[in-house]
């Protein structure tokens, strides 16, 4: 074990003077921010939400680290950027997150690796099941009134994994082993749900059967509110449409190009391709057709949306298929089914700064919970930006962003009789949206 007390070496004399560095500061942290986070969770209740699901199987007298306290401590660890668990057997000692977890810097210390382990492997597909409506149940009351109509992105991301994983599939066009779970966010960017599958397409039974069980679960909130589902062709599927129809949903999917479908914009094609061969300075040319038509498979004609674009890398096609009643052509391709490509940069946040893609347990029960842990901290963090002025860059900041700026500040706490006092960094250049925070974070929906 590394002393303490020994200074770090290596640095470099400042004003001719020598540099002695020591890891004998006593009660400082890097992440004060985290006791914001805590304000947006004690509002939002995801931990207690999450910890209602699951079965506690130790004595009652025996627990010192409650299942809401694990799983907080777990989610303030992702939304932090301490994705690895192995993190908490020295984060458990951090003063900002014991206060983070109503302790006082000097009472026990948090949970260890090993609780954190154990708690991943404790639940089964039933608690699972509860935890599924539970965000969905999470995702409806984060509104103040019951909407009119909402917009439920669906969409899949591989997840690369190096072991024996449950569940676990070769995919041949990542050329790897790996799992594909199915995520959904809304318009708004809220999280929903999220299932872990191995890595090939869903078929249209397995989606259909995923659908259901969503729109029950909203559906108990909400049973008039309009829902616009939107997916790319993965989830064009007889069965789906179908569904969508038999349930009352609006749907806008893409359509995989098929020569039936390019039969009807041959003409289109050439007129737009000669648009832009007479007057290339005036840059791409764009057109759009409407029409009838639909696979064997299905069990009726569809609406369909073809967008022809012609441009110097050649002409390209995309096709939509829908039952919205807009007249526009062009609105209903770019306005209504282009504006699902924010949920793919909701789901590379999630990846990328809340690292969701950590699922390397054995169990795939575990590796479940984990995307719903991972889930929680992007809802913390989700609730975090909410906070922030509405016409201001936070309020569309990216989750590293926020972290980088508002969640790592140094502090030195100072445990008295009747307080316990935070030292700040002088020259923080966030205090101004963290006084706004902290008066905003008490009026979330919940």
């Amino acid at each position: 074990m590394i002393d303490p007390m020994l200074p770090l070496p290596g640095l470099s004399p400042v004003s001719g003077k020598p540099v002695v560095a020591k890891f004998d500061g006593g009660l400082l942290s890097s992440d004060s921010g985290v006791l914001v986070l805590r304000e947006v969770e004690q509002r939002l209740r995801v931990a207690e939400r999450m910890a209602a699901c699951i079965v506690d199987p130790r004595a009652p007298e025996q627990i010192t680290h409650t299942l809401a306290d694990i799983i907080r401590f777990r989610l303030l660890m992702i939304a932090a950027g301490y994705e690895d668990g192995n993190d908490a057997n020295s984060l458990r000692v951090d003063p900002v997150f014991k206060m983070a977890h109503d302790l006082s810097p000097s009472d026990r210390d948090l949970c260890s690796q090993s609780t954190i382990s154990r708690l991943e492997n404790l639940p089964d597909a039933r608690a699972l099941l509860r935890m599924g409506h539970a965000m969905v149940d999470l995702y409806c009351e984060s509104f103040t009134q019951v909407p009119k109509r909402i917009t439920l992105d669906i969409d899949d991301t591989f997840d690369a994994v190096h072991g024996g994983q449950q569940l676990r599939l070769f995919n041949a066009h990542y050329d790897e082993y790996g799992f594909q779970p199915i995520v959904v966010f809304d318009g708004a960017g809220r999280f929903v749900t999220a299932i872990l599958r191995p890595a090939s397409r869903p078929s249209g039974k397995e989606i259909r059967a995923f659908l259901r069980r969503l729109l029950l679960a909203v559906r108990s909130h909400w049973p008039k509110t309009e829902i616009l589902l939107r997916g790319d062709s993965h989830y064009c599927t007889p069965e789906t449409i179908d569904f969508c129809r038999a349930n009352g949903l609006d749907f806008v999917f893409g359509v995989a190009p098929t020569s039936t479908l390019r039969a009807h914009i041959l003409a289109l094609k050439a007129k737009a391709t000669a648009t832009f061969e007479a007057t290339p300075k005036n840059g791409k040319v764009r057109r759009f057709k409407e029409f009838l038509d639909g696979a064997q498979s299905w069990s009726r004609v569809e609406r369909i949306i073809a967008r022809v674009e012609a441009s110097a890398d050649g002409p390209d096609t995309r096709f939509v298929v829908t039952n919205l009643t807009t007249r526009n052509a062009r609105r209903l391709y770019e306005d209504v089914y282009c504006r699902r490509g924010q949920a793919e940069n909701h789901i590379k946040s999630w990846k990328t700064h809340l690292a969701a893609d950590r699922t390397s347990c054995m169990k795939a029960s575990a590796n479940q919970l984990r995307l719903f842990l991972h889930a929680g901290a992007y809802w913390l963090m989700w609730g975090l930006r909410q906070s922030m002025p509405r016409r201001s860059m936070w309020r569309v900041a990216q989750f590293d962003t926020l972290r980088l700026r508002l969640i790592k500040i140094a502090a030195r706490v100072v445990e008295m009789k009747t307080m316990i006092r935070i030292h700040l960094p002088t020259s923080c250049c966030g205090q101004d949206i963290l006084r706004f925070a902290l008066e905003k974070i008490p009026r979330l929906a919940t």
